[in-house]
C-alpha cells in the first residue's frame, strides 16, 4: 500500500459524487467494479474456494454497502456456489442503486431478513452490511448487535479457524469507523468479536484501515480500483517525501563537500549507565548522513562513553552551562534530548536552555525532543509546550503524548460511540497546531504532524507490518536519524516523514531477531536499495 493516500469516508464519498457529476463514472458501474473485485481478491487470497460446490452467507445493509453485496452474490452464484442473502431496508429505504442490485439478485434467488441469518455450513461469510457508512455503535442487545455477536463470535471465532468460514467485510467491517480506526460502542457495550479475515476496499485505504484497532479488525486489506482517476486527494501513507520519491539522490549529500557541509548534530546523554540510548541515537544521526555527531556526557559517564563509541566526538555536558558552552560552536545546528537523558531538575534546566538558543538562533539550530525531554514536563505541560515553536521536531509515544497534551490523549482514548470519532490524526494534528512544532506521534500507527496542517501516516500494519520494531531502543533510533537529516539541512516535516520511512525500512530488511543496535547500520543498505530502485524507474 505504499505510495497511497487515506481518505476519510467523506472524502471517498465526495470523490465518487464527483466522478459521477463529471460523467467520469456511474454509481451503479461503480457498484459492478466494486463486487466484482471483492469476488476477485476472495478468490486470489483463498484459491481453495475455486473447487468444488461452496456455500457463501451474504449480508447486505440498507446502503450502498449493502448494494455491493446483492452484486457479489449474483456474482458468485454465476460461479455455480450456494448462495444465502439475508439484507436489511428495500425500496425507498434504500439508494437507487442498491435498490436496482437487490432487484437483479431477487430474480435469482430470495433475500431473507437479516437476523435470521445463519452461517451453518458456510464457506464464505460476506460482511456488507455498514461499511464506511455506519455512524452508530452496535452491539448486543440491538437487533443487528446481537445478530453479530451471535454469528461472528459462536461461528466464527468460537469454533476455531479450521472450521470456521472465511469472513471477507466490504469497505470495511461493519462496526469500525472509517475514519480513526475506533470499533463504535454503544453506551455500554461492545461487540469485540467483530473482525474479518481479509477486508477488500476501494480506490483508496482510508484511514480507520491503518489507525488504532483498524488493522487488528480487517485482516488482511486489499484495494480495488473502481476506476476514479483522482488520486491526489488524502493523506500520504507510508512513504519517502514527496520532493526524495523525485529525486532520492537528495539521501546522498552534497558531492566534493566537506564534512560540516552535512551538518553537527549534538546528541545529549544521561549518567553512567544510562547511556546506551544516546549512543544509539547518535549512531542514528551518524548512519544517515550527518557530518559529524558529538556524544554530550556529564562527567561522570564520560569514561562510559569513550569506550563504548567510535566514529563519534565526545565532550562534556552535564548541566544547562555546559550546553551552553558547546552551543558557543555555531556549526552544531542540530541538537536532541531525551534517549537516556534522566528525570530531575538538571534536566528541566537542560531542556529549557535548548529551547531558548534555539528560539535565539531560528533556522540555524533544529531540535528533537524525545523521551525523558518530554516526560520532566509531566503534570506541567505549560512550562514546555509554549516554549516548542522554535524546536523543530518532538517525537512522543502514547505515553509522552499524554504527558504532554493530557487533554487530547484523553480525548482520544474515550469510547466512540459515534462516527466520525475522534482520531490519532486528529489529536497529532491539534497537537503540532498548539505546539507550532512537527509531532511524530508515534506507534505502529505513526502520524506526522506540522504546525500548518500538514499530516502523513506510516502504518506499519498488513504488508509492512514489522512487529520486531517493539524494542528497547528502536525509537532512540528514530530520534537521531531525524537528527541526523535535520543536521543535513532537511526541514522539520521533511526529516520526521523520511526519517520514519527509513526507521521501518532498516527493520523491515532485517527481520524477526532485529534489535536496536541493528538499526543504525542497516540504513546504507536501505539508502542504496531506494537508489537503485530510483534508478530503475527512469
Amino acid at each position: 500500500m505504499t505510495d497511497m493516500r487515506l481518505l476519510t469516508a467523506a472524502e471517498m464519498r465526495g470523490l465518487e459524487t464527483a466522478a459521477i457529476a463529471s460523467g467520469e463514472a456511474t454509481g451503479p458501474d461503480m457498484m459492478e467494479q466494486a463486487g466484482a473485485g471483492v469476488v476477485q481478491a476472495v478468490l486470489s487470497r483463498w484459491p481453495e474456494l475455486r473447487d468444488g460446490p461452496r456455500r457463501a452467507v451474504v449480508l447486505c445493509g440498507p446502503g450502498n454497502n449493502g448494494g455491493d453485496g446483492y452484486v457479489i452474490a449474483r456474482l458468485l452464484a454465476q460461479q455455480y456456489w450456494d448462495v444465502s442473502v439475508f439484507g436489511m431496508g428495500e425500496g425507498d429505504a434504500m439508494p437507487p442503486d442498491a435498490v436496482a442490485n437487490r432487484r437483479r439478485w431477487e430474480d435469482i434467488g430470495e433475500v431473507a431478513p437479516l437476523e435470521q441469518a445463519s452461517a451453518d455450513g458456510a464457506d464464505l461469510i460476506v460482511d456488507a452490511v455498514f461499511g464506511t457508512g455506519l455512524s452508530r455503535g452496535f452491539a448486543p442487545p440491538d437487533r443487528v448487535g446481537g445478530l453479530f455477536h451471535n454469528l461472528f463470535a459462536d461461528g466464527f471465532w468460537g469454533h476455531g479457524r479450521e472450521l470456521a468460514p472465511y469472513v471477507v467485510a466490504v469497505d470495511v467491517p461493519s462496526g469500525l469507523d472509517a475514519d480513526s480506526g475506533k470499533v463504535l460502542w454503544t453506551d455500554s457495550q461492545w461487540c469485540g468479536d467483530i473482525a474479518a479475515h481479509l477486508t477488500v476496499t476501494f480506490q483508496q485505504p482510508k484511514l480507520g484501515h491503518v489507525l488504532a484497532d483498524g488493522p487488528a479488525q480487517c485482516g488482511d486489506l486489499e484495494v480495488v480500483d473502481i476506476g476514479l482517476k483522482d488520486r491526489s486527494q488524502g493523506i500520504p501513507l507510508a512513504r519517502l517525501p514527496d520532493p526524495l520519491l523525485a529525486e532520492p539522490s537528495l539521501l546522498k549529500g552534497v558531492l566534493e563537500a566537506h564534512k560540516f557541509d552535512h551538518g553537527h548534530a549534538l546528541v545529549l546523554t544521561g549518567g553512567m549507565g544510562r547511556t546506551g540510548a544516546a549512543r544509539l541515537a547518535a549512531r542514528g544521526a551518524l548512519r544517515i548522513g550527518a557530518g559529524l555527531v558529538s556524544l554530550g556526557a556529564p562527567g561522570s559517564a564520560m569514561m562510559e562513553c569513550a569506550a563504548q563509541i567510535s566514529g563519534l566526538m565526545l565532550r562534556r555536558c552535564g548541566d544547562a552551562d555546559g550546553l551552553r558552552a558547546a552551543l558557543e560552536d555555531d556549526r552544531i545546528n542540530a541538537l536532541c534530548i531525551g534517549p537516556g537523558f534522566g528525570i530531575g531538575e538538571t534536566q528541566i534546566a537542560i531542556v529549557q536552555t535548548a529551547l531558548e538558543i534555539a528560539a535565539n538562533r531560528g533556522a540555524r539550530l533544529s531540535v528533537v525532543l524525545d523521551a525523558d525531554a518530554l516526560s520532566n514536563f509531566s503534570g506541567q505541560p505549560d512550562e514546555i509546550v509554549p516554549h516548542l515553536a522554535d524546536v523543530g521536531v518532538i517525537t512522543p509515544h502514547g505515553g509522552e503524548f499524554a504527558r504532554v497534551f493530557p487533554d487530547l490523549a484523553a480525548r482520544m482514548a474515550e469510547r466512540a460511540t459515534h462516527g466520525p470519532a475522534y482520531s490519532k490524526v486528529d489529536a497529532a494534528r491539534e497537537a503540532a497546531e498548539r505546539a507550532q512544532c512537527v509531532v511524530v506521534f508515534k506507534g505502529a500507527d505513526t502520524v506526522i504532524a506540522g504546525p500548518d496542517g500538514e499530516v502523513a501516516v506510516h502504518a506499519a500494519a498488513y504488508g509492512r507490518a514489522a512487529p520486531w520494531l517493539a524494542t528497547a531502543g528502536s525509537g532512540d533510533v528514530l530520534a537521531g536519524i531525524i537528527t541526523g537529516l535535520l543536521a543535513r539541512g532537511f526541514e522539520p516535516f521533511l526529516a520526521a516523514q523520511a526519517g520514519v520511512f527509513l526507521h521501518v525500512e532498516a527493520a523491515r530488511s532485517f527481520g524477526p531477531g532485529l534489535v536496536a543496535e541493528d538499526l543504525p547500520d542497516l540504513l546504507p543498505k536501505v539508502l542504496r536499495r531506494i537508489e537503485i530502485d530510483a534508478d530503475l524507474k527512469k
